[in-house]
């Protein structure tokens, strides 16, 4: 049903993934193949609904992480297709090991085996003991529930925060550089091509200088894994008419960044976001463009691209 429905890009994944920790759970718990599984617990709409919404929501929000404050214990029974059991309900209590929980005295199901499934899905039981984050608070939501509660009120709050750029510690490249006077601009542009394609090469420019006897040549500068440096070297000697090879390892620091896909006018058009010390840059995919006749249409959707909030 999740996956012939008519949702946006990647909600069925995700909706699919929390409804498969639900299965594996009561797989455990009754010692059957997942693919035996009934779902008891999901016989109604409102609780498909909740793993939709919660994709949807998943989605939408893209590359982000998540975590979650320490869950309300609960106390009492439930009743369920097995009859009547303690709270937390089994199912719950197996998806969400390791994670931390409270006793604020109040009595019923405070977590559902649904919920357990959303928010397990979205933490990640790596990170169930994960302090909250601190930072710029961005956004609040707050939704309320149907019950109840005696002396507090039945919501559950989320925050966005915007954290600190994240930079990667102690990542070494390697640089390799050689000069060619003696390939024509066609093999050159193939030789590149090629070099480019290797696993392990993160980037590669060529530039023009002046050599001996007013020759000019061509400088091959290549940016690559310290683990592709042996194939990387090989490429050169065989794509190239270069006779020898300059290395040397750099430490380097890089912004945490990450590509996403917005829709104007009814095209999909990717961009690259960045995060800086001084709040996000963004920059359009110009290769996006191109179909595009026109400078000033190119120069008005590139720019509507890098200024639009909503992806």
């Amino acid at each position: 049903m999740i996956e012939t429905a008519s949702l946006s890009a990647r909600t069925a994944v995700h909706a699919i993934a929390i409804l498969r920790r639900l299965a594996e759970a009561e797989s455990r718990m009754h010692r059957v193949a997942v693919e035996q599984v009934h779902f008891h617990e999901l016989a109604d709409w409102d609780s498909l609904m909740d793993v939709v919404a919660a994709g949807s929501i998943a989605a939408a929000l893209g590359d982000c992480s998540w975590s979650v404050s320490d869950l309300p214990k609960g106390r009492g029974r439930v009743l369920t297709q097995h009859g009547v059991l303690p709270v937390p309900a089994p199912a719950t209590t197996e998806i969400l090991r390791g994670f931390r929980w409270h006793d604020d005295g109040i009595a019923g199901e405070r977590v559902t085996p649904t919920g357990a499934a959303i928010v397990a899905h979205l933490v990640g039981s790596e990170r169930a003991d994960a302090k909250v984050p601190t930072g710029v608070l961005q956004a609040t939501g707050i939704g309320a529930g149907s019950r109840d509660l005696p002396d507090m009120p039945n919501i559950l709050r989320a925050l966005v925060f915007a954290t600190a750029p994240e930079t990667s510690a102690a990542d070494d490249v390697i640089v390799m550089e050689f000069d060619v006077d003696d390939m024509t601009g066609e093999e050159i542009a193939v030789a590149a091509d090629r070099l480019r394609g290797i696993d392990g090469v993160i980037d590669l420019t060529i530039g023009v200088r002046s050599g001996k006897k007013g020759r000019p040549f061509s400088d091959f500068r290549l940016l690559l894994r310290p683990e592709a440096r042996a194939a990387a070297a090989a490429a050169c000697f065989s794509e190239t008419a270069t006779i020898g090879l300059r290395w040397r390892i750099e430490p380097r620091m890089c912004l945490s960044r990450r590509s996403e896909t917005i829709t104007i006018d009814g095209t999909a058009l990717r961009r690259k976001r960045v995060a800086r010390p001084g709040g996000d840059t963004v920059k359009m995919e110009s290769d996006d463009l191109r179909h595009f006749e026109g400078l000033g249409v190119r120069r008005g959707l590139k720019a509507r691209c890098e200024h639009e909030d909503e992806t």
